[in-house]
């Protein structure tokens, strides 16, 4: 761990000194001068007698200095946020400067004059939030609101992950008009895959920098042009590109949209958010397919795929730019600072997120160093990013396997061949009921140990869906690759196949979370890196596979490689509190009950 991860480490220490034990009092001291709630202005911090002048007709210091301030600051939830904050400035590109660090000699000031005197403490101008209840944090706001942004963030996500998939349909179609064989065709899927595995490297630190809503609004209308470029491309070349980059702004909703349920709700309710967030970006590819195969086939042809999905984006952009509130502490608290400025003329007032400034050298490490780092380094990371890559390129590869069984086997058409996905779907549905039935015990549990949580909890889930998932490939290639068997029975091995997929996937993701919390980004731009590669990667070989080997032979390895991978969480969950003990990134603490 170099001397940034250290810097983040502490801060992220100091942002939660709940879930650090050993640690709380020596945090709490050391913050305990910069938690406060309000900003309070000195007569050395006037702009000018107008702006004094200004200051006292327009606003009361009633509001700012309150008699409770004391109380406030010593609020645990109050404590929490503000150091949270602080800890996202901490973590986020830019914060520290070193690699700008200067050892020339100052140039003079200028005109003859003299520098002039220092400035008081900085921290005295910097705003935040005024208390626990304040409206401004995202926490806080109406539930119709939060509602209204959760449905309008699903339906931009699901758009992104709609339009993964709905160009399979349209593959041997594009492959026949220009020429080609079917495995460049299938390029125009795995170009869109790989747009998810290079989008988070630019979105995610967007995001830290400027918030949720910019990002958002800006992926949305790029997403939307790209895909009308894909629909009107005259050329091969350009539909391969155009749904390259589509899939590269459509990565922003789902690097994003989970990081503005983070912001909306608490440790409570965001498990249960963020479990419907996960069921439309895996529901998506899967609804895609019949739409596309029955658009393929009527009279409007393979580019009205591209339109549909476009004027889904364009509605997306609409809501988001119309509707969509920052959500993004920090950039709530610049806009604060904003409005306080302009309002009392006092340029001094300042959000701690204004002090940053994009840092290269700080960019490449965060973004590109510390990941790689991570996955080469840290068994916990590499086994679940490559147990969840492969469920993830599996995923593609059906969009291949499904029709080679249900339109090559069971000869139905382009639409109705689509129709068994609805197997899989059912079982993602079912996965995500069974999760929020678990979700009770998992909060008890928490509240018992102290809202501490311990990663392992997670892993049950993970370990039933893994063998889930394995019955149901078996399922899958030794009903699906003859006629003679009813077209039900393969379609239902996707209830098995799709409950294991969505509960492998994202409880391994939230164990992430919560075995490396302050390292948890990076750990998550690492499995999407390797998971998007997967995902890229597994449709091109997928009808060479099933056509060669046969479609019960290709889903027999497949099915092995799946029980080979089951045994990774239950040695995590025996283990893994051993195995975070040794690294260098994950934070230990143990359950209370070991700790009296």
């Amino acid at each position: 761990m170099d001397a940034s991860d250290k810097v983040v480490s502490r801060a992220e220490r100091d942002a939660s000194p709940e879930r650090f034990p050993t640690h709380t009092e020596k945090v709490v001291e050391e913050h305990e001068p910069i938690a406060r709630t309000t900003t309070s202005s000195t007569s050395s911090s006037s702009s000018s007698d107008a702006s004094d002048i200004e200051r006292n007709a327009t606003m009361s210091r009633l509001p700012t200095q309150r008699d409770d301030a004391t109380n406030l600051e010593r609020h645990a939830t109050a404590m929490s946020r503000i150091q949270t904050q602080r800890s996202q400035h901490s973590a986020t590109v830019g914060a520290s400067l070193k690699s700008r660090a200067s050892r020339k000699p100052l140039p003079a000031f200028g005109a003859g004059k003299p520098f002039p005197p220092p400035l008081p403490e900085r921290e005295e101008y910097v705003v935040e939030f005024d208390g626990i209840d304040d409206p401004l944090h995202a926490q806080n706001w109406p539930l119709k609101r939060k509602l209204m942004t959760a449905a309008m963030l699903g339906f931009t996500t699901l758009t992104a992950a709609f339009g993964s998939s709905i160009f399979s349909a349209a593959t041997r179609v594009v492959a026949n008009q220009y020429g080609v064989g079917t495995t460049v065709g299938v390029l125009g899927t795995s170009f869109y895959v790989l747009g998810f595995a290079t989008g988070p490297i630019f979105w995610a630190p967007f995001s830290e920098l400027k918030g949720r809503r910019l990002p958002l609004v800006l992926a949305s209308f790029g997403f939307s042009i790209f895909n009308i470029g894909v629909a009107v491309g005259k050329d091969l070349q350009t539909i391969l590109i155009c749904r390259f980059w589509a899939g590269f702004f459509g990565a922003c909703p789902l690097t994003c949209v989970a990081a503005v349920f983070s912001d909306m709700f608490n440790n409570r309710t965001r498990g249960m958010a963020i479990t419907i967030f996960s069921m439309t970006v895996f529901t998506g590819p899967l609804l895609a397919p019949f739409v596309g195969g029955f658009i393929v086939m009527s009279d409007l042809g393979w580019r009205w795929t591209e339109y549909i999905v476009a004027i889904m984006g364009f509605v997306a952009f609409t809501l988001n730019f119309l509707f969509l509130k920052e959500s993004y502490p920090p950039e709530i608290l610049v806009a604060k600072a904003a409005e306080l400025r302009r309002r009392t003329k006092n340029w001094g007032i300042h959000a701690k997120q204004e002090e940053i400034e994009i840092d290269f050298r700080e960019l490449m490490e965060k973004n590109f160093s510390r990941p790689i780092r991570m996955l080469i380094n840290e068994p916990i990371v590499l086994l679940l990013s490559i147990y969840m890559a492969f469920i993830y390129g599996l995923l593609y590869l059906f969009l291949t396997a499904y029709p080679l069984v249900f339109q090559g086997v069971h000869h139905m058409n382009l639409g109705v061949g689509g129709l068994p996905f609805f197997g899989m779907i059912t079982g993602q549905l079912l996965a995500g009921l069974f999760i929020f039935i678990r979700q009770p015990a998992y909060q008890k549990k928490l509240a018992t140990n102290n809202d501490m949580p311990i990663p392992e909890w997670r892993l049950p889930e993970v370990i039933i869906g893994g063998v889930s998932f394995a019955i149901g490939i078996f399922w899958f290639g030794w009903t699906g690759y003859k006629e003679s068997i009813h077209w039900i029975v393969p379609t239902l091995s996707g209830i098995f196949i799709g409950f294991g997929l969505l509960s492998i996937f994202l409880q391994a993701l939230n164990y992430l979370v919560d075995a490396y919390l302050m390292f948890a980004a990076s750990a998550i731009a690492a499995n999407t890196f390797l998971r998007s590669i997967f995902g890229a990667v597994f449709p091109l070989f997928a009808q060479q596979m099933f056509e060669g080997m046969g479609i019960q032979y290709a889903a027999t390895l497949l099915g092995c490689i799946a029980v080979v991978l089951v045994p990774v969480p239950v040695w995590f969950y025996l283990r893994g509190a051993k195995i975070r003990e040794k690294s260098q990134f994950a934070p230990t603490f143990k359950p209370a009950a070991e700790q009296e």
